[in-house]
């Protein structure tokens, strides 16, 4: 795997290299699941064929096999998201016999393609002990995580990385030297746990937006970060340059040069322009895509046809973001409810799921190319 993205500017060796590699077999599919506890606690009743339902059952019901959640180190803005919930979660998806993707987003707050903030407690440190910080923290919560026996199947090592890691923000040039280092130490940690623990770990780097993600990994491999198992994307229509056929060419482009699974790690497609509160809702016919209305099948067929795109490319992967963000009477920095509530798989006023998880249930073949 290493040798092939050194070659990943050497096209003919690159091609030989691919040809070899063996692509997991396995299709990924499920959703992101880090309000679910949140949304229970504020009040909301999800419910499946109106009957009262938990949201990591009705996802392995409906054919999921993959939860996401994710982890921010000390956010003092909220209970969520922290290692304790993020260990109810992890136990809720197991329970359920879904695997877990764990989505370090090494800061006490948001980090996203716009912003990576670094936690308040590494503020002022070196680069060396900033190093050192990411990797003994990135081992801390999987050892811990291990000793309550759920450690997860695969790592997203920061989220939507497309600025510097620590600190970085959108079209500030990033220095690769430093921000190598705090990657592969985030990796290496990994690679420890899961040998010191006897399970094996799939390893993600995450960027958001199809558009960013050949130039930024062209530029990991430069640097030296070659030891990864999947490349993440986030796509959404709304803010992407790219139409689902260029984020097919993406895939590909992807995949036959750096060797690596590739998964659509973070979507979302709205199903109504309805809301139930009075925050703004994120997405909407505004940011809706040609052929795929604004309706609970619209919702679906996008999921269908996003993932057939996935599969014809070489990808093994589709991960929902936020089903379960509906509204409630709770709080937050934007208003009160959700600003998701119409982008969620869960309807607008009984939070009955909708039939965009039929899309999980689907066989996907991969299809001839037109």
């Amino acid at each position: 795997m290493n040798l092939l993205r050194r070659a990943a500017f050497a096209p003919a060796l690159l091609m030989a290299s691919s040809a070899m590699a063996a692509p997991d077999p396995t299709l990924y599919l499920g959703a992101d699941l880090s309000f679910t506890n949140e949304m229970e606690a504020c009040g909301a009743k999800f419910l499946d064929h109106g009957k009262p339902a938990d949201p990591f059952v009705v996802l392995k019901q409906h054919g999921g096999n993959v939860m996401r959640v994710r982890l921010w180190n000390d956010p003092k803005w909220t209970q969520y998201s922290t290692y304790a919930d993020v260990l109810k979660t992890i136990t809720r998806a197991h329970a359920a016999g879904l695997n877990v993707l764990l989505d370090f987003h090494y800061s006490d707050d948001w980090a996203d393609g716009d912003k990576q903030p670094a936690p308040a407690a590494w503020a002022g440190l070196s680069t060396d002990d900033h190093v050192k910080a990411l990797h003994d923290y990135t081992r801390d919560i999987l050892d811990k995580l291990a000793a309550a026996g759920q450690l997860p199947e695969m790592v997203q090592v920061g989220n939507e990385t497309n600025a510097s890691v620590q600190g970085g923000v959108k079209d500030q040039p990033i220095d690769w030297t430093r921000n190598a280092r705090m990657l592969n130490a985030g990796i290496a940690a990994v690679r420890e746990a899961a040998k010191a623990h006897g399970k094996p770990i799939q390893v993600m780097l995450h960027i958001a937006q199809p558009e960013n993600v050949i130039p930024w990994f062209d530029d990991a491999t430069a640097a030296g970060v070659l030891d990864y198992d999947v490349i993440g994307i986030s796509y959404y229509s709304k803010w992407s340059k790219y139409n689902l056929s260029g984020l097919g060419k993406v895939i590909d482009a992807a995949h036959r040069r750096y060797g690596a699974q590739v998964w659509v790690v973070e979507t979302a497609y709205a199903f109504s322009d309805d809301h139930a509160d009075d925050t703004t809702n994120l997405l909407g016919s505004d940011s809706a895509i040609p052929g795929y209305p604004v309706s609970p099948k619209g919702q679906l067929k996008y999921l269908e046809d996003l993932t057939q795109t996935v599969v014809n490319n070489g990808g093994n992967g589709v991960v929902y973001w936020a089903p379960d963000w509906v509204s409630t009477q709770c709080k937050t920095r934007w208003g009160t409810g959700s600003s998701w509530e119409n982008a969620a798989m869960f309807d607008i006023k009984r939070h009955e799921a909708l039939p965009a998880f039929d899309w999980l249930g689907k066989t996907y073949k991969p299809q001839a190319k037109p």
